[in-house]
């Protein structure tokens, strides 16, 4: 399915004592590449949440393969993993500038109408755009 890639520098304030990438900043980098992904489609999370449409995380696997240092430049590669529909699932693996995989991830969220916190279907202008 489509596949993004969105680059970027570690900052200083991402890192530890020791310079490593706080693990905890990960999910971060992983929204990057999602928001990427949909503004690459040409939709954009303010377009969806204007539209009634919030889309929460409802599960995050992460799995650590080697550590990002501070003032790395990554990539992040989101892929969909299935045509959504009240879920939408992406694979992610973060390399570093030397091509070394540090990182392969998971998210899954939901559809959820913005007024009644409950979950909808994906809407059709995403799924139109998915079959462009």
């Amino acid at each position: 399915m489509r596949l993004n890639l969105h680059s970027f520098r570690v900052r200083y304030a991402e890192t530890d004592q020791m310079g490593v990438v706080y693990h905890g900043n990960y999910a971060q980098y992983l929204e990057m590449g999602r928001v990427e992904w949909l503004r690459a489609l040409g939709i954009t999370y303010r377009s969806m949440e204007e539209n009634g449409i919030m889309l929460p995380v409802i599960s995050l696997q992460l799995h650590y393969k080697k550590s990002a240092l501070y003032d790395d430049l990554l990539t992040v590669e989101t892929q969909l993993k299935k045509t959504p529909k009240v879920k939408i699932e992406f694979d992610y693996k973060i390399y570093n500038e030397k091509g070394e995989l540090l990182v392969v991830a998971n998210t899954v969220l939901a559809f959820m109408d913005k007024s009644t916190q409950k979950p909808i279907v994906c809407p059709d202008y995403i799924l139109e755009k998915l079959e462009d």
